[in-house]
Parts: C-alpha cells; sequence; structure tokens
C-alpha cells in the first residue's frame, strides 16, 4: 500500500511540474518578453493576465497549490533519492544530479520572485508594471539572482520534461529518448532566451 501511495505520488508530482506548473511559466515568460516591445506593451499584457476573471481562484489551485505540492515533494525526493547507474547511463546521471539542484535553486527563486513582486502587490507596496521589475533588476546583484534563478527554473522544467515522457511511458526506447533529450534541449535554450531576454531588457533597456 505504502508503495503504490509513493508511486502515485510521484507520477502526480511529475504531472504537475508539466500540467500546470510548466504550462504557467510558459506563458508567463511569455508575458515578460512583451517588455521587449516596449514598456506599454508589457503593461497591457500583465494587465490583461491579472484582469482575468476568477484570478484568484485560478493563482490559488492552478499555480499556487501545484508548485506547493510539487515543491514539498521535490524537496523529500532530492533527500532521498540516488543515482542509478545500471538503468541510465553517466550523462543521464548527470542530469537527476543537476535536477534536484536546480530544484532547490528554483524554489528559492519562485519564494524570493513571489515575495518580491506578488506579495508585495497584494500588500499595497508595488504597482503591477513595467517599472517593478525596471526597479528590481536595477541592482546588479538582483540582475543575476534572476539569470541564475530563470536559468535553473528553465532547466528543472526541460529536464523534468523529458522525466515525465519517461515515467508516463510515452518514450520507452533508447530511440524515442534520445530523440525525447534534443526535443527538450530544444526547449530548454528556447524558453531559457524568452526568459533571459526579458531580464536584459528590464535591467538594461536594450
Amino acid at each position: 500500500m505504502t508503495e503504490n501511495r509513493e508511486f502515485f505520488y510521484r507520477r502526480l508530482h511529475s504531472l504537475l511540474g508539466v500540467v500546470p506548473i510548466g504550462i504557467f511559466l510558459i506563458q508567463h515568460l511569455v508575458v515578460n518578453h512583451f517588455a521587449v516591445y516596449g514598456e506599454e506593451s508589457f503593461n497591457k499584457a500583465a494587465g490583461f493576465m491579472h484582469d482575468l476573471p476568477f484570478r484568484i481562484l485560478l493563482e490559488t489551485f492552478i499555480i499556487f497549490l501545484p508548485i506547493l505540492f510539487h515543491a514539498i515533494l521535490g524537496v523529500y525526493i532530492v533527500f532521498v533519492a540516488r543515482n542509478n547507474t545500471r538503468r541510465y547511463g553517466f550523462f543521464r546521471n548527470w542530469m537527476f544530479y543537476i535536477q534536484r539542484i536546480t530544484g532547490i535553486i528554483t524554489l528559492i527563486f519562485i519564494v524570493w520572485h513571489v515575495w518580491e513582486t506578488r506579495v508585495a502587490i497584494g500588500l499595497g507596496n508595488a504597482e503591477l508594471d513595467y517599472s517593478l521589475m525596471e526597479g528590481i533588476l536595477s541592482s546588479t546583484f538582483m540582475f543575476w539572482f534572476y539569470i541564475v534563478g530563470v536559468v535553473s527554473t528553465t532547466f528543472h522544467f526541460a529536464n523534468g520534461l523529458w522525466s515525465f515522457l519517461v515515467s508516463w511511458g510515452i518514450t520507452v526506447t533508447p530511440k524515442s529518448q534520445k530523440i525525447a533529450t534534443y526535443a527538450t534541449l530544444f526547449v530548454f535554450i528556447a524558453v531559457t532566451y524568452i526568459g533571459v531576454r526579458s531580464l536584459i531588457k528590464f535591467a538594461y533597456g536594450i
């Protein structure tokens, strides 16, 4: 019974990492990328998301609760998981190791980012507009903190997507897993570019 429960929780952990958390990550970075086209474009995109009907319910049940469950179980996995050299080779075991490290970095980054933005806005200490991120990233330290945070998050998502395809039986053969490796590498590069490009715009206006 305990093994079945743990199997279910790990499957749910994997699923939530892709749907809805992964989808929200991409949507969030795409909205931020509107900053590249100017302050007004970003403010319109951010305002549209902020004014969605039932936003609080959507944030609670589609974003915050899934992230909370994924984070708690993820921290547990970090401390109990072991590399599997028999099933997977050197490269995949390194990816698994980096996945654990980026998971912790991502958790720290998300908590801080939510505190600086969502909580600050909710308390009335900040406005949801271009100047919010511009002000945060005016600090060199915070700029590089966000760079590390975004890259860790996008890697964690892309590599987690590979694991999801395997654990859910979508890619079971060595050939399909190799194809998935290249596909998720492309996802990592594309999503990272979108995120980092936005940060450069906010910080340096270019």
